[in-house]
């Protein structure tokens, strides 16, 4: 007799998990649990700000497409942008290693020089971890920030303008780039390989915006998560989003056989913020707005919808 199991999908896993370790209202020093880009701690009048992230090989990286020097670097600046998403300053991380037998000596040394160039770009010190033996090479990393009022995935309030910093779907041109056998340093590749956490502008966001999220999984499925989260309807409008695509972009996504709005509209690890914001400080830029109802809705110019189906990425539904 033969058993079908469901296909878990990270949200269905996500939302298990809060189920399962809830212990009711939160109490003590925690003031924000499972389901945000952080956890929130309070200690008097600051809040610590608490995340995770994982980078596995094999499912988040391919060692053909990248150096040791820049796996180490992507690992920090991907955890440390959940940081950045809640406006806060990051204070120091901690990385569990799992090592297969083929990364030896000179392998960690490069994979910690990459590390530390991440440390020091956003003030971020590594000040411990752990280490094991594994098949596959694994990084996680902990970071740990502070902040006074964080910014939240639920703050968005009908009216709002829906902002953009940084730039989206550069990370997932470099990597067809780099599939496709482009193994060059392009700009695309390099933001794919080397991506920043935009620590200092999402401090400057926390004053104004009422809530952010950091696009890791691609603007549409990460605006789901804001919308969902604030109860609201994201609309993004089409000329707004094409405007931030620049000409160069362009050509390099129509030569891999891509279409650049949905590079920007589904692709992933870019670590841009998105806000919803009452106004639109530089350098963010305008690229929709948050109504009443739910759902994220791509608006033409005509006025017409399409309501966005297709999710981000989903690190357990392959």
């Amino acid at each position: 007799m033969s058993s079908h199991h469901h296909r878990l999908s990270e949200l269905e896993a996500i939302a298990l998990l809060e189920r399962a370790l809830s212990t009711g209202k939160p109490a003590g020093h925690v003031e924000l649990g499972i389901g945000d880009d952080a956890a929130v701690l309070r200690f008097g009048r600051e809040r610590l700000v608490w995340t995770v992230d994982a980078c596995v090989e094999g499912v988040h990286f391919d060692r053909r497409w990248l150096s040791l020097e820049d796996l180490g670097w992507r690992a920090l600046m991907a955890a440390a942008s959940d940081l950045a998403a809640m406006g806060a300053t990051p204070v120091a991380a901690l990385c569990q290693l799992a090592l297969p037998r083929s990364v030896g000596r000179a392998e960690l040394a490069r994979l910690s020089r990459g590390q530390a160039a991440a440390a020091r770009a956003i003030a971020c010190p590594v000040i411990g971890g752990n280490i094991s033996r594994a098949p596959g090479l694994s990084l996680v990393t902990t970071v740990l920030g502070r902040v006074k009022r964080p910014l939240l995935r639920s703050g968005a309030r009908v009216g709002d303008r829906l902002i953009l910093v940084g730039a989206v779907g550069r990370a997932a041109l470099g990597l067809r780039l780099l599939q496709a056998g482009r193994r060059g340093r392009s700009p695309w590749a390099e933001a794919w390989r080397r991506p920043v956490a935009l620590i200092d502008h999402g401090r400057a966001l926390a004053k104004t915006a009422h809530a952010a999220v950091d696009i890791s999984d691609g603007l549409a499925g990460d605006a789901a998560h804001l919308g969902r989260a604030s109860r609201v309807r994201v609309v993004i409008e089409e000329r707004a989003l094409s405007e931030t695509l620049d000409a160069s972009f362009r050509r390099a996504a129509q030569r891999v056989g891509a279409n650049a709005l949905e590079l920007a509209l589904h692709g992933g690890e870019d670590y841009a913020l998105l806000c919803a914001s009452p106004r639109c400080p530089r350098p963010a830029r305008h690229i929709g707005y948050i109504e009443r109802g739910a759902g994220v809705w791509l608006e033409g110019d005509d006025g017409s919808r399409t309501r966005m189906t297709r999710g981000g990425f989903d690190h357990l539904v392959r």
